[in-house]
């Protein structure tokens, strides 16, 4: 069944992202650096639209897809979890803040990989880098082709691959266009209906329920382990929620998508207004998606994919022309984190693979036709992966997180922090980080009832320590 008075919001939503998009290309055009203004806008970014480009690109298909489905079978334990990432704008702008903005300037650095390999002085350390990215974040931006492709098709009645065909096509379009301007202008306006559509989503289900009252007593004679910190199934034990907050908070510092925002902002007014917004943005849509996804059981039961759960509320609770504006907000998640995604994937293969390795002396036009053909290639080898769904899709972005986390958060904290810090550490942390990660993940992911992404952030920094410390003089000597 095809929702056309649902729909035609959302069009109007998408030309509008479009002509956003051919906007920021004539910047692109115009610019004098194509690697500045295609990759990180000219580094203009003022504090509300740091804040607004950094929630709407931590606020994915996970937040308004995935987790609400995870909250509808586990219950009010998965709203204490992920509120686990209220603080994560905040640690990443004050963690990496002023001093990497700083150094990133007088490094010249565009990209993440960039900043690490003048800090490190480390062919190594770019290439376990680069292909840490493109590895991890295919994962992550699979979970977003899934999601929008699972919103269309929930709204239009049109089968999972012809929806996640139109998906890929939409947003490919409209990257290759606009570059990271492009991305940051729409993130403002993305950031702003995903908070009005979580707010408004959230009344409709409440009144659709009868009131908190009645929806909480129907969860009680249904599952009474629904309002447990510990999930209905008992799964959400002490040790595994407070080890997840090192995956959805804390560790948020070493995501490349993350990171390279603190690179783009313009100035310390900038990053503190950021800072402020950022942090109740993300609390107000973590919040409330994940307890709309418990909310709505009582008011849709028996929904078996969870990743349909959030579009078949919004299409039940609200009226048409109105669940079209709701759902703009989940396309708009999506969207911004498959754009953000995107343009990191298409710096690494151009900025730190290709010019690094391959061409040192590409002219600009050579680089941004080279940008435009990886872009492209990316985004059609993510719909080849997404061919074939997860149930959950929450699960393949936060092994993204982890895979990421676990090769790059110490090798930025320690490489701004840390004098002693080299490319030896860096290296034997990247590769300890990465291997546990993987064999844990494939193995025990649940091992000793902690998150799998624990002992490879613990290990991998304990590693950086011992490692620097031991080639302390070696790596001084090398530098004379």
């Amino acid at each position: 069944m095809i929702h056309w008075q649902v729909i035609i919001p959302l069009l109007i939503f998408l030309i509008i992202i479009f002509c956003i998009g051919f906007w920021a290309n004539k910047h692109v055009r115009l610019s004098k650096s194509f690697l500045q203004e295609y990759f990180l806008g000219g580094r203009e970014m003022g504090g509300f639209l740091l804040a607004m480009t950094m929630m709407a690109t931590y606020g994915s298909a996970s937040s308004f897809i995935g987790g609400p489905g995870v909250s509808y079978n586990l219950g009010l334990g998965w709203v204490l979890l992920a509120m686990a990432q209220l603080p994560a704008g905040y640690f990443v702008l004050m963690i990496l803040g002023k001093k990497f903005a700083i150094l990133s300037r007088r490094y010249e650095a565009i990209t993440l990989i960039d900043f690490l390999k003048k800090r490190y002085e480390s062919n190594t350390v770019v290439v376990l880098s680069a292909i840490s990215i493109i590895v991890f974040l295919f994962a992550s931006m699979t979970a977003q082709w899934v999601g929008g492709a699972r919103l269309i098709e929930s709204l239009t009645g049109l089968s999972y691959t012809v929806a996640l065909l139109i998906f890929a096509v939409t947003v490919l379009i409209y990257v290759i266009i606009g570059g990271f301007r492009a991305v940051a202008l729409t993130d403002a306006m993305q950031g702003s209906v995903m908070l009005i559509g979580t707010i408004i989503l959230l009344i409709g289900t409440i009144i659709a329920g009868g009131g908190l009252d009645n929806i909480m007593n129907s969860l009680v004679n249904e599952n009474p382990q629904m309002l447990s910190p510990f999930g209905s199934d008992g799964s959400l034990t002490p040790l595994y929620v407070s080890t997840f907050w090192i995956l959805i908070g804390l560790g948020v510092v070493g995501l490349p998508q993350i990171a390279v925002r603190a690179m783009s902002y313009k100035d310390s007014k900038s990053l503190h207004r950021a800072i402020l917004i950022g942090t109740i943005g993300i609390g107000t849509i973590m919040f409330g998606m994940h307890v709309i996804g418990v909310l709505a059981r009582p008011v849709i039961p028996g929904i078996e994919i969870g990743d349909k759960v959030m579009p078949m509320l919004t299409l039940e609770v609200l009226p048409p022309l109105l669940a079209g504006i709701v759902l703009a907000a989940p396309m708009a998640a999506i969207m911004s984190t498959v754009n953000a995604l995107l343009i990191l994937v298409s710096s690494t293969v151009v900025k730190d693979l290709y010019l690094n390795f391959i061409h040192p002396n590409a002219t600009d036009k050579q680089i941004k036709t080279r940008s435009f053909w990886v872009t492209t290639i990316i985004g059609l080898a993510v719909v080849f992966f997404a061919m074939k769904p997860p149930e959950f899709l929450i699960w393949l972005n936060l092994f993204a997180f982890g895979g990421l986390e676990s090769a790059f958060l110490w090798s930025v904290v320690f490489g701004l922090y840390w004098k002693k810090a080299n490319k030896y550490g860096a290296i034997a942390s990247m590769i300890t980080g990465l291997v546990l990660y993987i064999s844990i993940d494939r193995l025990s992911p649940h091992i000793f009832g902690m998150h799998t992404v624990t002992i490879p952030v613990l290990v991998s920094c304990i590693v950086f320590v011992i490692v620097s410390l031991a080639t302390h003089q070696k790596s001084e000597l090398e530098n004379i």
